[in-house]
C-alpha cells in the first residue's frame, strides 16, 4: 500500500456542510460517519456531528474532515493552506471558481512571475486555498 498525504480539516459544528460543499466542488464519493454512529459522543448534542468524513474525488483528490467536539478548544483554520496544482487549466479553474463561491479572493488567479497561473482564496468555511496551474497564462 502506498503512503498518502492529504488534508484533514477540522470544523466547529459545520463539517457536514463543508464536506457537502467540497463534494460539489470536487465530485467523487462522499462518506460521512457521525459520533452517534460510533457511540463516541460525550454529549448528546454531538450525536449528529461528523466524526469522520471523506471525499474520494477525481484526479487523485482525497479530502477528509470532522467536527471538533465541544471539549477541546477549536483552533480554527490558521497557519496553513490547501494547495491544488497541476497543468489541467480547465479543471483547476473550475475548482477555483467553485471554491470562491461565498468566499474571499486573496490573490486573483492570474499569471505569476514564475509563469504559472496562481491564486489564493479563503473559502466560505474559512479554509485557505492556493491554486497553481503550470505553464499557463491568464
Amino acid at each position: 500500500m502506498p503512503v498518502t498525504l492529504n488534508p484533514y480539516l477540522n470544523f466547529r459544528d459545520d463539517a457536514r456542510q463543508a464536506l457537502e460543499f467540497y463534494h460539489a466542488v470536487f465530485g467523487g464519493e462522499l462518506t460521512i460517519s457521525t459520533f452517534a454512529d460510533f457511540q463516541a459522543a460525550q454529549d448528546p448534542s454531538e450525536n449528529d456531528l461528523v466524526m469522520h468524513g471523506q471525499i474520494d474525488g477525481a484526479n487523485g483528490i482525497t479530502l477528509m474532515g470532522a467536527d471538533t467536539p465541544k471539549h477541546p478548544e477549536f483552533q480554527g483554520h490558521n497557519g496553513f493552506s490547501v494547495s491544488l496544482s497541476g497543468d489541467d487549466d480547465a479543471t483547476l479553474r473550475g475548482y477555483w471558481e467553485k471554491l470562491t463561491e461565498g468566499g474571499r479572493v486573496v490573490e486573483p488567479l492570474e499569471t505569476a512571475p514564475w509563469g504559472d497561473a496562481f491564486g489564493m482564496l479563503v473559502d466560505r468555511f474559512g479554509v485557505s486555498w492556493v491554486v497553481n496551474i503550470a505553464g499557463t497564462s491568464s
